[in-house]
């Protein structure tokens, strides 16, 4: 059986395989990135919650690609921000933003906040969807604080400055065998492999 991952992240990506299983009920899955389809493009992400994105990019690709399709929608929520940015983590810093300019962003707004008054939580939810219409949601979480500047080599994206209560390391000082044990975008993957081990498409 073959499921697409439906991102065209290449780091996401890489997490995902090393994260899913390659075996269900029906026999051995095959995962394979957008790479595969060059004329398919994501829609945008239009939806007013992770829920809504990660249904939205999932169902889009299972119609057009005619396989089972997965994908996912993060949002780093930060109490002081009232929960920004919430569902526009991946633009905060503006529509073509990088995540240096995300970072950037995030710590000037926090700028004179002390640690206790920086929490937050990165949440994932991941969709499955199939080409019948059939949706399945899960979600993932992990509880942090944000830096006060980058601290780590590793990862991607808000890792350098998102502190992990648990273990007092930034996602970014986690080796990637440490973060897929622990990160939000892992407790929602897991959740989908147990999933995975019972799905019949």
């Amino acid at each position: 059986m073959k499921i697409v991952l439906a991102t065209h992240n290449p780091h996401k990506l890489k997490e995902l395989l090393a994260i899913l299983p390659d075996k269900c009920t029906s026999g051995k899955i095959e995962y394979v990135g957008l790479g595969d389809f060059k004329k398919f493009q994501l829609p945008p992400e239009t939806g007013m919650t992770l829920e809504d994105n990660a249904v939205l990019k999932a169902t889009a690709a299972a119609k057009a690609l005619g396989l089972p399709a997965l994908a996912d929608d993060t949002g780093l929520e930060v109490d002081a921000l009232s929960g920004a940015p919430g569902v526009h983590t991946a633009r905060y810093g503006g529509e073509n933003a990088d995540a240096d300019d995300n970072n950037r962003k995030l710590l000037s707004a926090l700028d004179g906040k002390l640690l206790p008054d920086r929490t937050a939580t990165f949440r994932t939810v991941a969709c499955l969807a199939t080409p019948q219409g059939h949706t399945y949601l899960f979600e993932g979480s992990v509880s942090g604080h944000i830096g006060f500047g980058y601290r780590g080599e590793n990862g991607f994206g808000y890792d350098p400055v998102f502190i992990v209560d648990e273990c007092q390391k930034t996602m970014a000082e986690l080796t990637a065998a440490q973060k897929n044990k622990i990160s939000h975008r892992a407790r929602a993957f897991e959740k989908v492999a147990d999933f995975l081990q019972t799905f019949k498409n």
